[in-house]
């Protein structure tokens, strides 16, 4: 006699894991959009000539302040903006420069972490969801043995221990997923942030190296 094979698909074992479930798929979807609006975001705000600096220095040697301050409106970037309060404070001391410019940084970046602690709670938050899920399937599976009597059935636990089961695996994948994802957010903004640390060196040697008394062309 042929043995037959039961087969499920991942939505019916997902189905058998309780409403936990719903709450772990919720959790992955923000997770997803969380991460999706951070990668679009840092991308488009590290987007900048690799010759921006380059060119700033020359505007400024030559005293075309205006057309620095333009390059600068030309990108949505940290950097740039960074750098255009660095070229509005041009007369201040180097220490006010520098502390308008890594203020000015500081605020671009929070802009930029803003949002990831649901990350970092998704990813702290799933697996302990999960873990719930498990000790309310467990606590099912006993609930329905202790009322069998002394008949029990395997298929009286097979619910509970689905469930118990289930929930676990799925807030760990949502759980891993959003760790992974946060700490790749969290290195983009470092790299970003090193960066910007870059502008404000390079841009407080602009300064300190344009001659005195430079007629401003523009």
């Amino acid at each position: 006699m042929e043995q037959e094979v039961m087969t499920f698909s991942l939505l019916e074992m997902a189905a058998k894991g309780g409403w936990l479930m719903i709450v772990l798929l919720i959790l992955s979807l923000l997770a997803i959009y969380i991460f999706g609006k951070k990668v679009w975001m840092i991308t488009k705000a590290s987007k900048i000539d690799r010759y921006f600096m380059n060119d700033i220095q020359d505007y400024m040697h030559a005293g075309k302040i205006q057309s620095a301050q333009s390059l600068c409106q030309k990108y949505d970037s940290p950097i740039a903006r960074m750098v255009e309060k660095g070229i509005a404070l041009r007369h201040k001391s180097p220490a006010e420069v520098q502390s308008a410019m890594e203020n000015t940084g500081n605020v671009e970046v929070a802009r930029l972490e803003k949002g990831l602690t649901g990350l970092a709670s998704i990813a702290g938050g799933a697996p302990m969801i999960g873990f719930l899920g498990t000790v309310t399937g467990m606590v099912k599976a006993f609930f329905n043995m202790a009322n069998s009597g002394n008949n029990v059935d395997i298929s009286l636990l097979s619910g509970g221990i689905y469930e118990a089961m289930i929930t676990t695996v799925g807030g760990l994948i949502v759980g891993i997923i959003a760790y992974f994802a946060y700490n790749f957010i969290v290195s983009r903004v470092s790299n970003l942030s090193a960066g910007m640390d870059q502008a404000t060196v390079d841009m407080l040697d602009i300064l300190e190296s344009m001659p005195q008394n430079i007629e401003e062309k523009e």
